[in-house]
């Protein structure tokens, strides 16, 4: 009964309709009757299996809320724009967003070679910019009152993540492989903060260049070592080719990635090479045979499934939570809807658990991470498993 209301609150966000002409004065992307939203998601590019589910996702929800009434009357509109994943094209799309279609608040874009470029121009607009799908720091740092994260960080997460596979599952040789950049390096820090505080240290660590394909020498070097876990610092394709790499090789160590490994295409491309990965995640993914599954979850996939004709997955899940996120600030700031009245609201909000399986969130004046809880995944029979709570320090 509680999840029940929970659901019909959530689908009926601004039905309390006010109308009141006038009081959104000059806020950009803010009318009578109309408040627009914007994204740069990736339609075209390599992270285009994250794109449009997120895409569907943030539909879904909005076309929800206008069905419901609005935002205090207001009919909630979304522009997106394809940034490929691409840094230059992204930074055009974020130009005409902010330009053109006059966002009230940049909302989920995906990857951090997109969010880091494009920040600036939200910002020189007033704009906020809302909980990109990225787990870098630079989205939350250096502190801006319009910078909202939303993603635990890569370091953090594994930093939890692994400590917990320590304790449960014991492990003495823990090895290393990630990739030579920043990305890499983030899960290198977690990992070797993490076995510090367990008096312990990497037995080996070895590296490969982004977009790699082969890992047959680095694969060797950890076998070597005879590690009893591996630690990745991958994102989709290189996860699945390293621990196919590694067990052809003969290796028998259990895996454990970041949110970075944690995607639908891992557990469903990967076959039995990925069978057993551990990864982080604050959010799991659905499965609409899960008999575990509430009423709740499943009417949402139900609704998803005859609005797009597919099954949803963790990035419909993503998108429709984020617009979730934003319609619930958007309400509680009241009619007179502006970037400030948004932010005051956003940095007093706690966001619930929900029906999904995400985490609480919320923000304070001097906080702009909305969130510091992971969970383990793995997995299991070709599906990603939740196997944890959440997981803080």
């Amino acid at each position: 009964m509680t999840q029940r209301r929970e659901f019909l609150a959530a689908a009926a966000a601004g039905s309390a309709v006010f109308a009141l002409p006038g009081l959104a004065g000059a806020t950009q992307g803010v009318s009578k009757d109309q408040i627009v939203i914007g994204s740069l998601l990736d339609l075209s590019g390599p992270a285009v299996t994250l794109g449009k589910g997120i895409q569907n996702g943030m539909i879904l929800r909005a076309e929800q809320v206008n069905a419901a009434g609005g935002i205090h009357g207001r009919k909630l509109k979304i522009a997106i724009e394809d940034s490929g994943y691409d840094p230059k094209k992204a930074v055009l799309g974020a130009q005409k967003l902010l330009s053109q279609d006059k966002i009230f608040a940049m909302i989920g874009s995906i990857g951090t070679p997109v969010s880091l470029p494009t920040i600036p121009l939200c910002i020189e607009r007033n704009v906020p910019h809302l909980f990109p799908v990225t787990a870098h720091k630079g989205n939350y740092e250096p502190f801006h009152k319009l910078k909202f994260a939303s993603f635990v960080p890569y370091q953090y997460a594994v930093e939890l993540g692994l400590k917990e596979l320590l304790r449960v599952n014991g492990y003495k040789r823990v090895a290393i492989l990630h990739q030579d950049d920043e990305f890499g390096l983030e899960i290198l820090r977690g990992a070797e903060k993490a076995l510090g505080e367990n008096k312990m240290a990497l037995v080996e660590k070895t590296t490969y260049k982004r977009g790699a394909t082969e890992f047959g020498s680095q694969m060797q070097k950890l076998r070597a070592a005879n590690p009893d876990l591996i630690v990745l610092g991958t994102i989709v394709r290189e996860t699945i080719g390293a621990m196919a790499t590694g067990r052809q090789l003969g290796i028998t160590a259990d895996f454990f990635g970041s949110s970075a490994a944690y995607m639908p295409a891992v557990a469903k491309a990967g076959g039995k090479a990925v069978e057993g990965l551990y990864a982080t995640s604050e959010t799991p993914t659905p499965y609409r045979d899960n008999p575990q599954n509430s009423k709740l979850l499943n009417d949402w996939m139900d609704q998803y499934q005859a609005r797009f004709k597919e099954e949803a997955d963790l990035w419909a899940v993503s998108g429709w939570h984020m617009v979730d996120m934003f319609v619930n600030a958007a309400q509680k700031a009241g009619p007179g809807l502006s970037s400030e009245s948004f932010v005051k609201t956003l940095e007093a909000l706690t966001y619930p658990r929900t029906f999904l399986g995400t985490p609480e969130y919320g923000w304070t004046p001097t906080t702009r991470q909305g969130n510091m809880q992971t969970r383990l995944q793995q997995i299991r029979n070709g599906r990603w498993v939740t196997v944890s709570d959440f997981l803080k320090a």
